[in-house]
């Protein structure tokens, strides 16, 4: 492991350089011509801030490697590749490096087919889970709903370790069935990964579909983007960055999920598993600001994506269906308008998206490597997404049409 170097001051000043349902009604207008600007010059500063914090990065050993991407919803604008694959390999990250994106699995897959479902009316928002998962039976479960699950409201648990407890995906899968509540749904907010989990069976029942085959078919084969999957194969694992020195599988993870409940499921998990590149998740990106379609390929409803990205009530959480959404003080920075919302993933990925400044940032690195330990992702993110914005608030507006 490389020893941190002047975080705390170098982060610091990096930060300065850069601060200066039911089926919905008809969807509505194309987002407004507010794109990111195409100068030269603005691509430029904006390459030079993002740059300036990824080198600050590698140095304080917050990452063996990142990239970073910044685009509107009519192209990509700057993508800045900073430090190596590995500690001790040479080869550098670029746009089709593969990242294992943990928690981004959740919003880049799973919410994606809820809202595909819920917009053509598959799945009811308000219904009972057990309606679709009759077989989920504990006490109380018959009160938790769709909504509650996305929101995370559904009274279970964060989290438990299924690869400890049980020896297959079948034992895993019932574990998670036997999970009991710890309170009433929509008590609190609790980060779960569990009710993700249960999500994916729902999606799986509606569909009759593995969701990796669901995904493929309708969401990422439509966009372009395809060096999205989940268990990548072994030809292309030099293009894949690696993850932990592992301590319970004993060896450095590469081109196998990082997250342990997900390997124990097979590999292929609502919550966890997706493989994607900076190119695919910036065309994931403008599918999102273009309201639910790229180019000429029509992938997702927009009133549903309205509804899921819209917190669903501040004063109780920042949550929204799926997504989270900005509050000044969490991943988004601290200049994204409160129409921002994404996601964070544990290896230490993140994408953020504002229609309000028609704007997606989008961090893909390996933090974990070699340990989870490493905990200085935190501050990085905030300054790639604040760098970002200071270049788009400070920039002219554009007439780009949509495309």
């Amino acid at each position: 492991m490389i020893a941190a170097r002047t975080s705390t001051l170098a982060l610091a000043a990096a930060l300065a350089a850069v601060a200066c349902a039911r089926r919905p009604a008809p969807e509505p207008a194309a987002l407004p011509p507010r794109p990111m600007p195409a100068p030269v010059d603005v691509r430029i500063r904006l390459a030079d801030t993002l740059k300036s914090v990824l080198d600050q990065a590698v140095l304080d050993s917050a990452f063996p490697g990142a990239i970073a991407v910044v685009g509107s919803h009519s192209g990509t604008l700057a993508t800045i590749a900073a430090g190596r694959l590995d500690w001790n390999e040479p080869a550098v990250p670029d746009d089709h490096t593969l990242w294992d994106l943990a928690s981004l699995t959740k919003v880049v897959g799973t919410t994606s087919a809820m809202i595909r479902l819920v917009g053509e009316g598959r799945i009811d928002l308000e219904a009972p889970v057990q309606r679709y998962l009759p077989r989920w039976s504990v006490p109380g479960a018959e009160r938790v709903t769709i909504r509650h699950l996305l929101l995370h409201t559904a009274g279970l648990r964060a989290h438990r370790p299924l690869y400890l407890e049980t020896a297959d995906p079948v034992a895993a899968k019932a574990q998670v069935y036997a999970t009991i509540l710890d309170t009433v749904p929509g008590a609190r907010t609790v980060y779960s990964d569990l009710g993700i989990i249960l999500l994916g069976d729902v999606i799986e029942s509606i569909t009759g579909e593995p969701i990796d085959v669901y995904l493929k078919r309708t969401v990422f084969e439509p966009l372009g983007m395809h060096e999205t999957m989940f268990r990548p194969p072994p030809e292309l694992l030099p293009r894949i960055a690696p993850t932990e020195v592992d301590p319970w599988r004993g060896r450095h993870v590469r081109g196998e999920v990082h997250d342990e409940n997900a390997l124990r499921l097979g590999g292929v998990a609502p919550h966890a598993g997706l493989f994607s590149s900076a190119h695919d998740l910036a065309r994931f990106a403008r599918m999102y600001l273009n309201n639910g379609r790229l180019d000429t390929v029509r992938v997702l409803d927009s009133a549903t994506i309205a509804l899921f990205t819209r917190a669903a009530d501040r004063s109780f959480s920042t949550r929204a269906l799926g997504w989270d959404t900005a509050d000044g003080r969490n991943s988004a920075g601290s200049m994204m308008s409160d129409r921002a919302f994404g996601h964070t993933g544990f290896t230490g990925t993140s994408i953020w998206i504002d229609p309000a400044a028609d704007v997606f940032v989008l961090l893909l690195t390996n933090r974990v490597n070699p340990t989870r330990a490493n905990m200085r992702i935190a501050r990085v993110r905030r300054a790639v997404a604040d760098a970002a914005m200071s270049v788009v608030r400070a920039a002219p507006p554009s007439t780009d049409p949509p495309r």
